[in-house]
């Protein structure tokens, strides 16, 4: 009850940011995906960190803390390309990759959907993809937790509508698999649900974008997340961003983040 009253919260203080277009760096949100698909021929180069901000208290499936795992975990990078690839002005497709550090670090991701308007003024964003397509198979956190996979394969669909001026709100649904994504107590938290609030603060800058995303569930991906974007050339955003984890016993619990986002156009004529 605690997390619906801050997500609420948080949102009654966005109804009241008044005016603007909205834009969103493709493929994600601050932390949840989105329904932005990348153009054809557009290459989109993202090197993301996550920096830890707090020490955990590690509960082991006893119910006990573990006295064993008690400090501030690692910055995490990233390093991910994602390209347009489908010549349709009503239906993209997106692929990419992701370099995670760690003994197994490629991940893969893609995305199809349908922008916002194209079958008419009512017609909402729709996207249907899949990430965290890792290479290892096999792990199975419910049962031994020191040697997981990396085959998250989280799959979700979302729709996404821009309401006047409140900006664009996004909701969906997502699952991936029960055996990696669980909660402290080794239990599979594999589904959630999927929101978003996003817009650009025209009234201060056309540059300056503010977004709110949700995603459920008691896994490490379960996160209320907040931030805002500053477009520093028509091609390049930087995000700066706070990752609420909704289960602060698992890690790696809440980070601040800092994405910086380029495109390349790689049809442009010169």
């Amino acid at each position: 009850m605690k997390r619906v009253t801050k997500i609420l919260g948080v949102l009654s203080l966005a109804a009241l940011l008044g005016a603007g277009t909205v834009y969103a760096t493709p493929s994600t949100h601050v932390w949840a995906p989105s329904t932005d698909i990348q153009a054809y021929g557009v290459a989109h180069i993202t090197s993301d960190i996550y920096v830890p901000v707090k020490k955990l208290d590690i509960i082991d499936l006893e119910g006990t803390e573990d006295d064993g795992v008690d400090d501030r975990p690692g910055t995490i990078t990233n390093l991910g390309l994602t390209v347009g690839v489908l010549p349709h002005e009503k239906i993209g497709l997106e692929v990419g990759f992701d370099h995670i550090e760690g003994q197994y670090p490629l991940y893969l991701n893609a995305k199809v959907g349908v922008p916002e308007g194209a079958y008419g003024e009512l017609f909402p964003a729709i996207a249907v993809g899949a990430y965290s397509i890792g290479t290892k198979t096999g792990g199975d956190n419910t049962v031994d937790p020191t040697k997981p996979g990396t085959d998250y394969n989280i799959l979700y669909a979302k729709a996404a509508k821009t309401i006047g001026n409140f900006g664009r709100v996004s909701a969906g649904f997502y699952t991936g698999n029960e055996k990696l994504l669980v909660d402290e107590k080794a239990k599979s938290s594999e589904n959630g649900i999927l929101l978003c609030w996003e817009r650009t603060l025209s009234e201060v800058s056309e540059n300056l974008w503010v977004a709110i995303d949700y995603m459920g569930g008691e896994s490490s991906v379960g996160a209320l997340s907040y931030g805002f974007a500053w477009k520093f050339a028509p091609n390049t955003a930087v995000i700066f961003g706070y990752v609420d984890q909704t289960n602060d016993n698992v890690l790696p619990g809440d980070t601040f983040t800092m994405q910086v986002d380029i495109d390349f156009d790689v049809f442009k004529k010169k």
